[in-house]
């Protein structure tokens, strides 16, 4: 769960670039997943938005905020602002003028590809 903004990645490129003709009206961040799970993320997914990738990882961008309230499951990386590595490429390009991946779908295949419970399953302790 996000407490306060974490810093950008070192060796982002800065604003994310988006493809042309596409706007983020709710702003950007991004979720960084590892490479080797991406493949097994998209089938699940009801909307792929904009991915970018280098070797070792998937960006999904998300809207700002996706992080609220949500801890996202390990090995992930949430990324506020979305700061794309420069070495990633975009992978994807979703039809439509938008660039998300909509962020509990993503959430969900996260969780199911890296067997971790959704936070809001897991048994209240009292």
């Amino acid at each position: 769960m996000r407490l306060r903004r974490e810093q950008r990645t070192p060796d982002a490129t800065g604003p994310l670039p988006l493809p042309k003709g596409m706007t983020a009206p709710l702003g950007c961040d991004a979720v960084a997943v590892p490479a080797r799970f991406g493949p097994l993320i998209v089938p699940r997914l009801p909307r792929v938005g904009c991915v970018y990738a280098d070797e070792a990882h998937w960006w999904w961008i998300v809207p700002s905020d996706s992080d609220y309230a949500l801890p996202w499951p390990s090995p992930t990386h949430y990324a506020p602002g979305a700061p794309i590595p420069e070495a990633a490429r975009l992978i994807n390009r979703p039809d439509g003028t938008v660039p998300y991946t909509p962020p509990i779908p993503l959430y969900l295949a996260l969780c199911r590809v890296t067997g971790t419970t959704p936070d809001w399953s897991r048994p209240i302790s009292a």
